[in-house]
């Protein structure tokens, strides 16, 4: 009999395993689990649908029955993993169990509660999945201003998105600068310029104590006093990594399901990618890490072992008034920054004291150098694994 393997997820980083899966493996019995409708879709498209004129229904690539056809496969929508019995190999649903040889936990990452007093009567929304960017697309309408909270990725794309869309914005961050842990000063007042210029309203150093009722939107009152009124809220703070039912069932956690180069977890039956996954040490919610370890996932669990491999793959935000591409130095990392370019075109290095690269960003018309700085960086994770 065939080994069976399972996925739980069917995100980008459970259906892109199982696509790569199957190239290696195409007669292999394979499941995959999921607590919704199982629809195929980009992730990273929701922050920049709006823009292209694209409705939540346009994002959708496949269902789940056409993607089980697809990928040969049983594909389980709205399925509850209640957990995971590593002694017996076996998964506890709702209904039953499910035995499986080799287990793939895709689980993805949930946003982080919004530090703020909700009083808004659902009119504070969160964007992680298609499902919630429904109601939120829904609850937005026509026309109207939306506070976003949060100055990270997330609430940057969702802001220059909004104002492209004819929307008003308000955005509330407690750094000095947007995007602050991503990339230095000079890049950020770069971005806060271009934000600026483009309609949104920024407030710096601030943060939301409170979201109430305020005729058919919302009132919010902020830490320095100020009060912003808009039709509806949406909170970008931050993930955090699905890990719970990993830790129930043992294995090894730490900001991430801790696995190795060859995403195997501390059961070896039990292997995780994607947002929840840290990756010999290594904790990158981007598509460019999950797509390669995918491919090597893939051919492990077809019988070909392979490690993962991470070399420099530097982000690219989606914020069309100011374009930028950036890899952050590792938060332990020594060095100083040197920054080169006028106005919005800066191209920005951390180098060692040995002149060693370790970091980089660049914006505007400097983006297109971006492969010559990531080719002289050392990889993350090498082929051959030093």
């Amino acid at each position: 009999m065939q080994d069976h393997v399972v996925i739980v997820g069917t995100g980008l980083a459970g259906y892109t395993t199982a696509r790569e899966f199957r190239k290696h493996a195409p007669d292999a019995r394979l499941t995959l689990l999921t607590a919704d409708d199982g629809a195929a879709y980009s992730k990273p498209m929701l922050s920049n649908a709006l823009r292209k004129g694209q409705t939540p229904a346009e994002l959708v690539q496949s269902d789940a029955e056409a993607m089980a056809e697809e990928l040969q496969a049983d594909v389980l929508t709205g399925v509850d993993v209640r957990a995971i019995e590593v002694n017996t190999r076996q998964l506890v649903l709702e209904d039953g169990q499910l035995e499986y040889d080799r287990l793939v936990l895709a689980l993805g990452a949930e946003p982080l509660p919004p530090p703020l007093d909700d009083q808004s009567e659902g009119r504070l929304h969160q964007v992680n999945n298609l499902q919630q960017y429904r109601r939120f697309r829904e609850a937005l309408g026509d026309e109207g201003r939306v506070l976003i909270v949060g100055g990270g990725l997330i609430g940057c794309e969702f802001a220059n998105d909004l104002i492209d869309s004819g929307y008003g914005v308000d955005l509330v961050y407690p750094e000095a600068l947007p995007l602050a842990g991503l990339i230095p000063a000079p890049a950020g007042e770069a971005l806060a310029r271009s934000l600026k210029d483009a309609g949104v309203r920024l407030h710096p150093g601030e943060t939301v104590d409170r979201v109430r009722p305020h005729g058919d939107g919302i009132a919010a009152d902020l830490s320095g006093g100020k009060g912003v009124r808009a039709s509806l809220a949406l909170s970008a703070v931050g993930l955090r990594p699905k890990t719970e039912l990993a830790e129930e069932a043992g294995l090894t956690v730490d900001r991430g399901i801790c696995v190795d180069r060859y995403l195997r977890s501390s059961d070896d039956s039990i292997f995780a990618l994607g947002d929840c996954a840290q990756v010999e040490g290594y904790s990158l919610c981007y598509v460019a890490p999950l797509t390669n370890a995918a491919r090597s996932l893939a051919k492990t669990l077809a019988g070909e072992p392979e490690a993962v491999h991470y070399p420099v793959m530097p982000v690219t935000v989606k914020t069309s008034c100011c374009r930028i591409v950036a890899w952050s130095p590792a938060a332990k990392a020594r060095g100083t920054w040197q920054h080169d370019g006028t106005d919005g075109d800066l191209r920005g290095e951390f180098r060692d004291r040995q002149g060693d690269l370790l970091g980089f960003y660049l914006t505007g018309s400097r983006i297109r150098e971006r492969m010559e700085l990531s080719r002289a960086m050392a990889p993350l994770i090498s082929a051959s694994g030093a």
